[in-house]
């Protein structure tokens, strides 16, 4: 797709096509996962790595699970505490998941990306940061020019921080805002001001940060359109380079934290729907470009440029830039993905710390994709990322008749097509304006675990 198109707001295809349904940040999803695959299956799919013809290089992530106060819409894995002793105690942990994993990985896979998430990654002081860093290093090789970013509160780091962050190296940093409404930050136990906010992306500017993110939430109670129109345009004045702008998902019983929101306090779907569209319509206006599902870049960033050229890719930390890495990932819950299998380490901590204690690496569940699971995600892959798939593309490198073997799909797709969603082309389809908003919506018709494309219930967020 060589330029970006404007999406389509249209009430009546969001009430059809808006529903539940996966982000595809993996495919199969993670409720796939089983615990038949646990720490041999990690070692042999890490050794046949290895041995492929071109070995991948490599994406690390390290998923710090801390955080001082609860934010009561999360839905992360995280821990709530104030010790002083817990940043230590995990980078002693981290070190011993390092010792068990990185011998497996042959030494000329190179480190092309890092990224720290959370929780709080900046729950960690700078020093407990720079030594975690020298672990990595000392474990694994690393490119000079590697991306390295990491996910920060901005009351969890002064602007000093934030330049002490730069001169260890990271270089791209995502900002967690939400809102900045006094009254929802209140609801949702998240309090900071717009000048602290200003001061920490001011800080990233002045360190030379090549790429700046905020982070954004509609759906939150006490939400307004007026009110989130105040927090967008704070946040467009401030020019990061990248906007993600997520929906709420309200699932009070997967996430014990969201059952602290006065459920009465929610938006209704009429306004959670008009601060959508608001939002959209003024980041396009402001000259933003959209990227797909919940993410906004200005026109010169990478994701952009990856969006135009089809090198755009989707992983477990959303779309990227860097494709065609294996991602390594550690801590709590962190899911790594070995070309065609997922390992993901025991979710609580002190499961994760038991494991690790006793010698073992802490993969608690995965899989490895069959024939037909590759075949889905590479399309579900090309759909989220580049808008469009042909069908000659998938004929050739699986060998088979895409008609045939996917006859029931096609049906559904008709639906899509006789709606205005995409376009058929010569040799396959083309999502369209009025289908970008429903990527999700699209993929999951290839999705062979949702039966007759139905989602379960209160598994996933809404796609609109």
């Amino acid at each position: 797709m060589s330029e970006l198109m404007r999406p389509t707001f249209d009430v009546d295809l969001i009430k059809k096509y808006g529903g539940e349904g996966p982000r595809y940040t993996s495919y199969p999803t993670a409720p796939q996962f089983s615990d038949r695959f646990g720490e041999r299956d990690y070692i042999t799919v890490i050794g046949e790595s290895n041995r492929l013809p071109i070995p991948a290089d490599l994406s690390l992530y390290v998923h710090v699970p801390f955080c001082s106060n609860p934010c009561f819409y999360c839905g992360c894995n995280r821990v709530i505490t104030r010790s002083k002793t817990a940043g230590d105690e995990f980078l002693a942990n981290i070190e011993r998941e390092l010792e068990l994993v990185s011998p497996h990985f042959d030494r000329d896979r190179v480190v092309r990306q890092l990224h720290l998430g959370g929780g709080t990654p900046t729950f960690l002081t700078l020093e407990q940061i720079e030594r975690l860093l020298a672990l990595l290093k000392q474990h694994f090789p690393f490119d000079p020019d590697a991306e390295m970013g990491l996910e920060i509160d901005p009351r969890s780091v002064e602007p000093r921080g934030v330049a002490g962050l730069r001169k260890l190296g990271f270089n791209r940093l995502s900002v967690g805002v939400q809102d900045l409404e006094p009254d929802v930050q209140q609801a949702v136990n998240r309090i900071h001001d717009t000048a602290t906010v200003a001061a920490v992306i001011g800080a990233a500017r002045a360190a030379e940060f090549d790429s700046i993110s905020v982070d954004l939430i509609y759906g939150l109670p006490l939400q307004t359109t007026a009110g989130f129109s105040r927090t967008v345009e704070a946040i467009i004045s401030l020019r990061p380079d990248r906007i993600s702008l997520f929906n709420y998902a309200h699932l009070p019983h997967l996430f014990k934290a969201q059952q602290r929101i006065d459920e009465e306090q929610l938006p209704t779907p009429k306004t959670k729907l008009a601060i959508f569209r608001n939002t959209l319509e003024r980041l396009m206006q402001a000259g933003y470009e959209f990227i797909g599902m919940d993410h906004f870049a200005l026109p010169d960033d990478s994701l952009v440029k990856a969006r135009q050229d089809g090198s755009l890719v989707r992983n477990f930390q959303g779309y990227s830039t860097h494709g065609g890495l294996d991602l390594v990932s550690f801590g709590p819950s962190a899911i790594s993905q070995i070309h065609d299998s997922f390992a993901q380490n025991e979710r609580k901590l002190d499961d994760w710390a038991i494991r690790l204690q006793e010698g073992h690496i802490p993969v608690a569940r995965g899989l490895t994709r069959n024939t037909d699971d590759t075949l889905r995600a590479t399309i579900i892959d090309r759909i989220m990322c580049s808008g469009q798939l042909n069908y000659g593309d998938m004929e050739k490198r699986f060998e088979l008749n895409f008609g045939r073997y996917f006859k029931e799909e096609l049906v559904r797709l008709a639906e899509l097509a006789d709606d205005g969603l995409i376009d058929w082309t010569g040799q396959g389809f083309a999502v369209n304006g009025r289908g970008l908003l429903f990527l999700r919506a699209i993929a999951k018709i290839f999705d062979a675990y949702l039966s007759a494309n139905h989602t379960p219930k209160g598994r996933f967020s809404r796609i609109v």
